[in-house]
């Protein structure tokens, strides 16, 4: 049993990435809550994700080195640690700062059955209850409100900076992917933005650039002939490739303003979920079984469940391992879009 105090000083522990940061949102504003103070230490380059948070009262910054982080952290005498990391850094960083740490289980023998024997023993617990669970013993439980995401106001993409076509509503697709095998390919993605049939935003960074610009340019008309032949056909699809184009906030803002989001399964899914848009979630070698699918929004799986070969990595490859890449290539895109 822990000493519960009144006013206590926490620590959250979460290096990366950057969905997982997302993942981590609904502990701290369940801890924040409870009227404690709350500070959170994750790796620079993902600063920018929480720094608009209005749950955290500190953040924490591993740059070069962990010695100094841990001098810095030292300072603060937190009465509990959170580590949500719970890797061999996190461990010895909380051994250093002599806190009671509080961790999750991390279940990487079940996942390690699940890739290479397809024997699922995972529960069916969504990562973020399992955060919530470890975090039960200091007396608090889940509120239900999902994922935050707060864009700071420097960030807010305006209405007047998207084209005329798109001010009518739009749905954003990202197609950006850390690993090959979790990206479709680009005549998949062509096809599917093909069927959404509306206007459609590319979402992702500069390494998507070229491939939004293939994607733009198989929809342009071309000429007048072609785009009434299109208009004909009840063609509706027109591509803006914002890839490359906005920082990482500037595109959740656009995720925020869209009426769908599809997206692979990346950080910008959680994202979505955060903004509880209806999203249409891709998935290539990984699958939704490891706990990371849409938390509390509504969400349409797209999956092949007729390999035997999935899942292959809980993270991703260049390529596929087999060469087929059957999971993205034979995918089935169901679903329709209301007007």
């Amino acid at each position: 049993m822990f000493l519960f105090l009144r006013n206590m000083k926490i620590l959250i522990l979460r290096f990366s990435s950057f969905g997982d940061i997302v993942l981590t949102t609904p502990v701290i504003r369940i801890l924040k809550s409870q009227d404690w103070t709350v500070h959170f230490a994750t790796m620079e380059e993902f600063s920018g994700l929480l720094e608009a948070n209005p749950y955290i009262d500190k953040i924490h910054l591993l740059k070069a080195s962990l010695h100094e982080l841990t001098s810095e952290l030292k300072a603060e005498q937190f009465d509990r640690i959170i580590d949500l990391q719970n890797n061999n850094k996190t461990k010895l960083l909380s051994a250093r700062l002599k806190k009671k740490r509080i961790t999750f289980r991390k279940l990487n023998f079940a996942n390690w059955l699940l890739v290479n024997f397809k024997i699922n023993r995972l529960p069916n617990v969504h990562l973020v209850d399992r955060y919530i669970q470890a975090i039960e013993p200091l007396g608090v439980k889940n509120d239900n409100l999902g994922l935050d995401y707060f864009i700071p106001e420097k960030d807010e993409v305006e209405d007047g900076w998207l084209p005329d076509a798109f001010q009518g509503g739009f749905a954003a697709f990202v197609i950006a992917a850390r690993h090959k095998t979790r990206q479709l390919p680009l005549n998949r993605m062509i096809e599917l933005c093909d069927r959404i049939n509306k206007p459609v935003i590319l979402v992702g960074g500069k390494k998507e650039v070229g491939i939004g610009n293939k994607i733009e340019a198989f929809f342009k008309p071309g000429s007048m002939e072609k785009e009434v032949e299109m208009k004909q056909i009840n063609k509706k699809t027109i591509i803006f490739n914002a890839c490359g184009k906005f920082s990482l906030n500037q595109s959740a803002s656009l995720i925020s303003k869209a009426k769908w989001v599809f997206t692979h399964d990346t950080g910008m899914m959680q994202v979505a979920a955060a903004f509880k848009k209806p999203v249409y979630s891709i998935w290539g070698n990984t699958v939704p079984a490891f706990g990371t699918y849409p938390y509390r929004t509504q969400f349409t799986i797209f999956e092949n469940k007729s390999l035997s070969c999935r899942p292959c990595s809980t993270r991703g490859y260049n390529k596929c391992p087999k060469g087929h890449f059957k999971c993205m290539k034979d995918l089935s895109f169901d679903f329709y879009l209301p007007d």
